[in-house]
């Protein structure tokens, strides 16, 4: 097949003048490469078509793929992951991933425990601050646990977002909505074991691959897989492969992710967070559909290392999996 990459690169938007937390979702430079140079070795003929704006560029040009590879992130809005899928389904292109739909939702980690908690995927307590004057409507106890309600990559995740007293929370609230612009997502501490669990297929095709405890070590920012901690993983976390046959705390967090993949109708590969309570029952946290793939440095191909799934068979299964969608007539 002839596949298109499309993809936001970071070194290009810090050259732009951008910052480095306005960057940190977007992708390093050995990413698209990797990426490219897997899908070639699997017999495809790959062009890098870049962010939405060179995307649309490209159309309008004439140019057409019969797939596309994407992980743009987009820069702007609560529905930005959904802009290069949204262009793509009016051009009827299909693309790895998942829909417009799916993704605006998931961004919005409010919405998205809305939706699997009706759907009955255990997730903790929460309430969405608009406001700091929002925080006296919070009913559950403290302690808490305060995020930006669209972010990722752990941006906006520290220390400081685990607040242990009430009168402390709408002052964390203020400084959030300050710097993100954004409703704030306020839930109670899960003190508990922390799980990332990776997920590749759609619908009733999808399989768990396996799962990662998140174990900080001494030397790294304590009680959160915070922003400093995930960029520098290397040095401050420990990622221990754990299996549901022998930890029933796993076997359940597996149960709950593939529930709320299939609730959510995320397709092809991603991953979904799980932590626990301080009675280690597990809680859906957050889904991510377009989870980082870096051949080493992120969490879903490093689950695939441990268990024995080369990246070019990661690569595989995605495209094997959005490849259904080519030539179906399904959107996307």
């Amino acid at each position: 097949m002839k596949i298109g990459i499309t993809f936001d690169l970071r070194s290009a938007y810090l050259a732009m003048g951008f910052s480095e937390d306005e960057t940190a979702e977007f992708d390093r430079d050995d990413t698209i490469q990797a990426i490219e140079n897997t899908l070639r070795e699997l017999g495809h003929e790959t062009e890098r078509v870049g962010h939405i704006k060179e995307l649309a560029a490209a159309l309008v040009a004439g140019k057409r793929w019969d797939l596309v590879f994407n992980i743009a992130e987009g820069m702007y809005g609560i529905g930005r992951e959904a802009q290069v899928p949204a262009l793509l389904d009016a051009y009827r292109i299909p693309y790895t991933f998942s829909d417009p739909l799916v993704m605006s939702l998931t961004l919005d980690k409010g919405m998205t425990k809305r939706v699997v908690r009706d759907a009955g995927v255990p997730t903790s307590d929460f309430f969405v601050a608009a406001t700091a004057d929002d925080a006296v409507k919070v009913r559950f106890a403290p302690p808490f646990f305060v995020k930006p309600v669209a972010e990722g990559t752990g941006k906006g995740i520290t220390p400081a977002s685990i607040v242990r007293e009430r009168d402390s929370l709408a002052a964390r609230v203020a400084d959030l909505l300050q710097i993100y612009k954004q409703p704030v997502l306020v839930e109670p501490y899960l003190s508990g074991r922390e799980f990332t669990v990776a997920i590749v297929g759609t619908g009733e095709a999808a399989r768990t691959i396996g799962s990662m405890e998140v174990i900080l070590l001494s030397n790294a920012e304590q009680g959160v897989y915070s922003y400093v901690n995930k960029e520098k993983c290397e040095e401050l976390v420990e990622y221990r492969l754990v299996g549901p046959s022998d930890d029933p705390v796993v076997a359940e967090s597996e149960r709950i992710a593939m529930d709320a993949w299939r609730v959510l109708g995320c397709r092809d590969a991603g991953r979904i967070d799980i932590r626990c309570d301080s009675g280690n029952r597990p809680q859906f946290m957050e889904v991510n559909p377009l989870a980082g793939i870096h051949p080493e440095h992120s969490d879903l191909p490093i689950i695939c290392n441990k268990v024995g799934l080369s990246y070019r068979d990661l690569l595989k299964a995605i495209v094997d999996s959005a490849s259904v969608r080519v030539g179906s007539g399904v959107a996307g």
